[in-house]
């Protein structure tokens, strides 16, 4: 799960790029609006977070621009802002959340979560699959209640399929949403990372659909 924060203020942007590094999440910076603004309007983030207090280009306005070009990632606004009227107009934006600051972290993270969840249509932070059940909240994957020992990086992999269960996803975008821009990109990387779930999870998990990219898909109705 890739996600965006769009914060000046390092005093609040660091312990939050920790928070959700920590948790499972792969994370980037931006400290001005109209840079945060081209990213999330020319990049695919599975969530934003947005401070509407950005210098350059306000939050607000950074949100209308996404909206009305038909950006649809998940937008969870930070504001200092506590009149109910300046919540409302970051709603009816297209806001999906907001946190009033100061926050505890604890609560802005369940709150992306929450926001990560309703996006991918998922009402709770259990996922069923393939006789596993993923736990998005302590980020662990588990048979029968047995937990299965997999990587940070092997994680993203299968929450990121199962964001997107029954849907064929490209070896680009998995690699966007799971490297960092700045690394280092093997080709190969991908197809890698997959053959190393597989030999934890079964070979029947994760299949591939050649020239298409990978899928997990629900067992059919009995």
């Amino acid at each position: 799960m890739r996600i965006l924060i769009a914060e000046d203020d390092q005093r609040i942007a660091e312990p939050l790029y920790t928070t959700l590094t920590h948790a499972g999440f792969l994370v980037e910076v931006e400290a001005d609006g109209e840079e945060a603004w081209h990213r999330g309007n020319t990049e695919n983030f599975d969530t934003i977070i947005l401070d509407l207090g950005l210098p350059t280009l306000d939050g607000l306005s950074i949100l209308k621009r996404w909206r009305n070009s038909d950006r649809r990632s998940p937008v969870l606004v930070l504001t200092a802002r506590g009149r109910w009227e300046e919540k409302v107009e970051a709603i009816e934006a297209g806001a999906d959340d907001y946190v009033v600051k100061p926050f505890q972290m604890e609560e802005l993270l369940a709150r992306v979560r929450a926001v990560v969840r309703r996006a991918n249509g998922l009402a709770s932070s259990r996922i069923p699959f393939k006789g596993y059940v993923l736990d998005s909240r302590s980020m662990q994957v588990s048979k029968e209640g047995v937990p299965v020992e997999l990587t940070p990086l092997e994680l993203r992999l299968v929450m990121h399929l199962l964001h997107h269960r029954n849907q064929v996803v490209s070896q680009l975008d998995l690699t966007d949403h799971l490297y960092d821009q700045a690394a280092d990109r093997d080709p190969n990387a991908v197809e890698q990372l997959v053959a190393r779930v597989r030999k934890r999870l079964g070979a029947e998990v994760i299949e591939t659909r050649r020239g298409f990219g990978y899928i997990i898909a629900e067992e059919p109705a009995r």
